[in-house]
């Protein structure tokens, strides 16, 4: 293979999004992809079978992208060979007004995976940084804040600290974190989204409220851009991938997981020498029956 995934995608220091490239250009082909998705799910169930069975540690993958990207059917393609049961799905939309009336990562504490387990995010903590930051009156719904004044340099700089805080948190007490943006084109949306208007199967895909946003698409790559800046740390890194191309990205995505599970240094659990005597003593009944 030409390329090392986890490398070659992870932030480390400044990051450019117009620097950041949509399209995988390397010699991986479309077929050798497919092909390498399908061995790779295969080691990614082990790893989540040892995950599970070790107990002591667990996964959150985090994913953000503009409509269209691929969220969705990269959760499918790549965790589709996973234990359900090992596994949990997060989407989060708009907040209900419980919600609102906690502070903004209380419903993500909420749906974090327990150790043993792995939690995808689709979307995540980080909207209050994206969609919030193009739309700051949004912010308004917490009650806490007067006027949309009040969301100066220091109120970001404020959300940006609390995101590292936590993130830290969740990773000194056994939380592994992997943070994945994938990088669609505005180009490649507009393809997407007349696909899903044009393909009578793929209607429901399709929302008129996403052409507002995607009007202020470029607001939202510098958003993400700074949001990423703050945010890629050792123990959060964030890794962009290019997303024109579903099938790489998909490819991408789950080595990355994988590369990350493998340093874990996840064990199954060793028996006891009583728990051990304790089998032979059940072989021997069973045999004798």
């Amino acid at each position: 293979m030409d390329t090392n995934f986890s490398d070659d995608f992870l932030i480390k220091g400044s990051f450019s999004m117009k620097k950041a490239s949509t399209q995988y250009k390397g010699k991986l082909s479309k077929e050798e992809g497919e092909a390498l998705l399908i061995k790779e799910k295969e080691k990614l169930r082990e790893l989540q079978e040892k995950l599970y069975s070790d107990g002591s540690q667990s996964l959150l993958v985090v994913l953000q992208a503009m409509d269209a990207a691929g969220k969705d059917s990269l959760v499918e393609h790549v965790f589709g060979g996973v234990n359900p049961q090992g596994c949990n799905v997060t989407s989060f939309k708009t907040p209900s007004s419980k919600e609102y009336s906690h502070d903004f990562l209380w419903r993500h504490y909420l749906a974090l995976p327990q150790k043993g387990m792995i939690g995808i995010f689709n979307r995540s903590h980080y909207e209050s940084v994206l969609v919030c930051k193009v739309h700051p009156e949004y912010n308004l719904s917490e009650k806490t804040w007067k006027s949309v004044k009040d969301f100066d340099k220091k109120f970001w700089e404020n959300r940006y600290e609390s995101i590292r805080n936590f993130e830290k948190h969740l990773s000194q007490n056994g939380t592994t974190i992997i943070k994945i943006f994938l990088n669609v084109s505005k180009g490649e949306q507009k393809k997407r989204f007349l696909d899903r208007i044009n393909e009578q199967e793929k209607n429901w895909k399709f929302s008129t409220a996403d052409l507002p946003e995607r009007a202020l698409f470029d607001q939202y790559m510098n958003s993400y851009e700074e949001a990423i800046n703050e945010t890629s740390k050792d123990y959060a890194p964030w890794y962009v991938l290019p997303a024109d191309d579903k099938w790489f990205a998909r490819v991408a995505a789950i080595q990355i997981i994988i590369d990350t599970m493998e340093k874990m240094n996840l064990k199954y659990p060793q028996l006891s020498e009583e728990d051990k005597k304790e089998l032979k003593d059940a072989k021997k009944q069973l045999e004798s029956e």
